[in-house]
């Protein structure tokens, strides 16, 4: 159906994305830095999960429907910068204690639910499926959804492994900062610095013309 080439291309045009920083990278290293590596891999799982969903929302057509709406970017936009503050709100509401990094399961699954909710809050995401995924797109290739769905679900095994060596990365980092007995504040004031810069960086976001 796509052929190797096509998603050799797609691959390598990924991957240098995902290498350029943006929010998500942002998101999962603090969270790895403030939950330890699970909140880390918690939270690239949450993306992975907003991947597929704006994956099949492209594939049916929804995306385009959405973004040809003009008020709809501005809608998502405030949506996610309302959702942003929140999340602020509810760190500095938290004392932190040693402790920090280790998280049950409920806190995993808020983390996970909190970095989903942050990806499909972003209308750039939405923007970003509509426009890069049909770039790839042959018609003579097959059924066009379906050569959706599948450069789709290789974006997000792509992106889902560089989330998760990322969380990885913030836990080794927080491991590093556990032993100063400062830091747990730091970890509380850093990821409501890095969740204010994400809701301002979304407020001031003007849709592509």
């Amino acid at each position: 159906m796509i052929s190797l080439v096509t998603l050799g291309v797609f691959s390598g045009a990924v991957l240098l994305l995902l290498l350029s920083p943006g929010p998500n990278m942002a998101f999962v290293i603090s969270q790895g830095v403030t939950h330890g590596w699970r909140g880390g891999v918690a939270s690239a799982l949450g993306i992975g999960v907003a991947d597929l969903l704006l994956t099949a929302l492209t594939a049916m057509g929804v995306t385009a429907v959405v973004a040809s709406w003009p008020p709809a970017f501005d809608l998502i936009r405030y949506a996610g910068v309302i959702y942003l503050l929140w999340l602020v709100f509810k760190t500095l509401q938290k004392r932190p204690s040693l402790g920090a990094a280790h998280v049950g399961s409920v806190a995993l699954g808020r983390v996970f639910l909190q970095a989903m909710f942050n990806s499909l809050l972003n209308p750039k995401a939405l923007l970003f499926f509509m426009v890069f995924l049909p770039q790839f797109v042959r018609p003579e290739a097959g059924p066009i959804a379906l050569q959706l769905m599948v450069l789709g679900g290789v974006l997000t095994l792509i992106a889902s492994v560089f989330h998760v060596l990322l969380g990885v990365f913030g836990g080794a980092l927080s491991r590093f900062f556990a032993k100063r007995t400062k830091s747990v504040w730091l970890q509380k004031w850093g990821l409501a610095a890095v969740l204010t810069a994400l809701a301002v960086r979304l407020a001031v976001m003007s849709r592509p013309a």
